[in-house]
């Protein structure tokens, strides 16, 4: 049975004051294409103020629009019914744990199961059309890091948090295994990240020939130490392509099972002896700018690492806590996200060694 249309009633933000009503509505409706925007306008389901819109009518601060949806959504993401861990939802956003091995949305031959498509089923039990609401990824973990993330569930939240991240207003707090024992309690990471040499890799470096390189700050904190191993907890001030893995590297206690990042920065090797560099699917493509929710940098496809040299199984990093004001409400939040059951399993192991 076809649902009945949906009615929305809107108050024009201030960064979309002057914009054509389509413009602003696709913002809100973010799965909506301009097309379909712009028919549901021409048939007069558009109002301003009780006025009667059309497709060049602009809207102003504080103007009242009103619409009623008469047709569905068509830029819908796939979604994908699946576990999510959900440690908080509200109207506005959503903070979850993504588990390692899923990637953050998808990129190359990754279009189904990653974590935006599984959000986009859950969010599509909330409303009458699926699709009316649209995961807004503002910030991304690696492919095989853990943790936690927070998820925008409507325009307004997504700007402001993407606004927050870009000024590091957002704490982010990690927990990683590394090689070897860090003899200081306590330090700072500081120095530039830029791009490897390989122009066919996404992969850095901290070398003095790093190409383009950028400033690069992340304070750690010694938590345990064991005959061979430190656990650390790192806070990245910058917010760099593989910043943690590639600035323990740098000092010489790389993170376990780290696939790309040695000792002292240097690069891994595959098995030809090259090397090792991503596949074209998962490098650092441009940013798609039709579609702000899911630019920027895609995650990593993971070279095999023979298992007899494992000890977690994957990089053992995990994103364990999130703080930040609410965009909304300016609450001040803060989030854990556990420790997963590899990392903490091989924690105990090396306790009783």
């Amino acid at each position: 049975m076809r649902a009945e249309p949906f009615f929305a009633e809107l108050i024009v933000e201030s960064f979309l004051s002057g914009k054509r009503i389509d413009t602003f509505l696709t913002k809100h409706f973010r799965n909506y294409s301009p097309y379909r925007i712009q028919r549901i306008v021409r048939a007069g389901e558009a109002r301003i103020n009780d006025v009667v819109a059309n497709n060049d009518s602009r809207v102003y601060r504080d103007q009242r629009v009103t619409v009623r949806l008469i047709e569905p959504p068509d830029r819908l993401l796939p979604p994908t019914p699946g576990p999510l861990h959900v440690l908080y939802e509200d109207p506005w956003l959503m903070v979850v744990v993504k588990p390692a091995g899923q990637i953050a949305h998808p990129a190359g031959d990754f279009g189904t199961n990653t974590l935006a498509n599984v959000v986009q089923h859950h969010l599509d039990q909330q409303t009458c059309w699926k699709g009316l609401l649209r995961p807004g990824i503002v910030h991304r973990l690696d492919r095989l890091t853990s943790g936690a993330m927070v998820i925008a569930k409507e325009h307004l939240s997504h700007a402001l948090l993407t606004e927050a991240f870009m000024n590091r207003k957002v704490q982010k707090t990690y927990v990683a295994l590394v090689i070897g024992v860090i003899e200081a309690d306590s330090g700072t990471l500081d120095k530039p990240i830029g791009e490897s040499l390989d122009p066919e890799s996404c992969l850095v470096t901290t070398h003095a020939n790093a190409v383009n390189p950028r400033s690069a700050i992340t304070h750690f904190k010694v938590l345990e130490r064991f005959a061979k191993h430190t656990l650390v907890e790192a806070k990245p001030v910058t917010g760099r392509h593989h910043q943690i893995r590639v600035h323990f590297a740098d000092i010489g206690h790389p993170v376990v099972d780290d696939e790309f990042y040695g000792p002292y920065g240097w690069i891994k090797k595959g098995p030809d002896g090259q090397p090792i560099s991503l596949p074209t699917e998962s490098r650092k493509p441009k940013a798609d700018h039709r579609d702000p929710v899911f630019s920027g940098d895609e995650d990593e496809i993971a070279p095999e690492i023979p298992p007899e040299l494992l000890l977690v199984g994957r990089h053992a990093l995990h994103a364990h806590r999130l703080e930040f004001r609410h965009p909304i409400t300016w609450e001040p939040l803060a989030f854990e996200a556990p420790l997963t059951e590899d990392i903490a399993g091989v924690i105990e192991k090396l306790r009783k060694q």
